[in-house]
């Protein structure tokens, strides 16, 4: 039993049954209808996917109850009581019960009551989506959701304010000088940024900065993190400290309950919740747990913002190395920055404006594979001098994180005529997760093109 019915939960099912399992699998979903892609709840605010884009893939042979969620969890009897005042047995119970939105303790943001006054939301459902409303948008934090949900409430017409404590956004990703294009780029679409900034205080339609300056707002939409949403283990009596606490199999304190995503302890990315799901579902159909997944693999993020390629390999703010290489071109908003070990293996970096040489370093970086001498050709995406060629992606290399589609499985397709990255997606499910790896995808193309023409 999956108890979770969000991106995570979902993978979980989908790759019990890859992996062999064909027994009984029920999970339990709170909102009622399809499961869905949470991450891409920016583009439903500017038109540019529509809820059908966002549905995650049918899995028939899965029970899905919908509109029903966990109430509590019976560990003697294996059996969980659902809001439907029913009780369901388990063998193995799997939580995916995710995160919910951390709102600020603003002065006013609440009634007396607890309830959030008129016109201030979170964004974690697509019922938040129908929740932002007017012209005025102010958005309070400037993290990865805050960032996407600025830029495609601009694109779809509202005057946005984006309201932000730190020097630029994103400032526990990015280094100074991406930040400050990042920081250009988001003013060139029109959003109004408020840096170094704290909200201090609440009411309807407006919202006092800590220098007293007054914000008028439709919409106060709160991008301010999430808390992992953990009562349900608390309650049954399971180890949790910020989330609950899971081994690389996802087990937790009850052998019998496994956990996954943005509920446990380690957790993180989405990327690292389907990591998750990948672990369970195979240790729970006795495939073991690969020593990489199980160490977690290094993180990637990039951001999903049109007209801005973005992204960060392990820690962009600066991290150490043996060989640093930096490459500035703030006219054309390029910028990278390489942070290597002794035998030219990329620990950290930071680019931004060049999306071939991203696709490119992510790679070299998830097989930890040393980089051509030439590091400037490769940020320029140039064919390198012929000192060694660019070491070639093994057929096992990860190229879809979210779906696990291999280079392999790209090239089977490929030869099998999918000759577009359209027709790739449609074949592997390859970008039809986060939609991240889309300039992987076009570039495997031009490299797929080139060895058959």
């Amino acid at each position: 039993m999956i108890v979770g019915g969000g991106p995570v939960g979902h993978r979980v099912a989908e790759r019990l049954r890859h992996h062999g399992h064909d027994g009984p699998v029920t999970l339990l979903d709170a909102e009622p209808g399809p499961a869905y892609h949470r991450v891409l709840l920016p583009a439903l605010l500017d038109g540019s996917l529509t809820p059908a884009d966002l549905r995650l893939p049918d899995l028939p042979d899965v029970n899905f109850r919908h509109g029903v969620s966990a109430a509590g969890i019976d560990r003697r009897l294996r059996q969980v009581r659902t809001t439907a005042h029913d009780r369901l047995p388990y063998d193995t119970l799997v939580l995916a019960t995710g995160a919910r939105p951390h709102l600020p303790p603003v002065p006013g943001l609440r009634h007396a009551s607890g309830w959030l006054i008129d016109g201030v939301t979170g964004l974690r459902s697509r019922t938040d989506c129908t929740r932002v409303r007017g012209d005025d948008i102010v958005v309070l934090g400037g993290g990865p959701l805050g960032v996407e949900t600025a830029a495609a409430l601009r694109r779809a017409g509202r005057r946005v304010t984006l309201v932000h404590p730190g020097p630029y956004p994103l400032d526990d990703r990015l280094d100074a000088d991406a930040g400050a294009l990042l920081t250009r780029h988001l003013a060139g679409l029109g959003v109004e940024l408020e840096l170094g900034r704290v909200a201090a205080g609440v009411q309807p339609g407006k919202l006092s900065l800590d220098d007293e300056w007054l914000l008028a707002w439709d919409t106060l939409l709160c991008c301010t993190g999430v808390r992992p949403r953990t009562g349900l283990a608390e309650a049954a009596g399971l180890a949790v400290r910020t989330g609950v606490l899971v081994d690389a199999a996802g087990r937790t304190s009850d052998p019998a309950i496994r956990a996954v995503g943005d509920c446990t302890e380690p957790g993180g990315s989405l990327l690292t919740g389907w990591e998750q799901a990948e672990a369970v579902a195979r240790s729970l159909t006795g495939k073991g747990v690969p020593r990489g997944l199980a160490a977690g693999r290094r993180p990637v993020f990039r951001l999903r913002v049109p007209g801005l390629t973005l992204g960060v390999l392990g820690d962009g703010r600066g991290g150490g190395g043996d060989e640093i290489v930096t490459y500035r071109d703030p006219a054309r908003s390029r910028y990278a920055r390489l942070a290597l070990d002794p035998a030219g293996r990329l620990r950290a970096a930071v680019l931004t404006g060049l999306p071939q040489a991203l696709a490119t370093l992510t790679q070299l970086y998830t097989t930890d594979t040393p980089l051509p001498e030439s590091r400037l050709a490769l940020l320029l995406g140039r064919p390198a001098p012929r000192t060694g060629p660019l070491p070639e992606l093994p057929p096992e290399a990860v190229v879809c994180r979210c779906n696990n589609v291999t280079k392999g499985a790209l090239t089977e397709a490929w030869d099998s005529g999918a000759r577009t990255a359209e027709a790739l997606a449609e074949a592997t499910r390859a970008t039809t997760g986060c939609g991240s790896c889309v300039d992987d995808i076009r570039g495997l193309c031009r490299e797929f093109a080139g060895s058959t023409a």
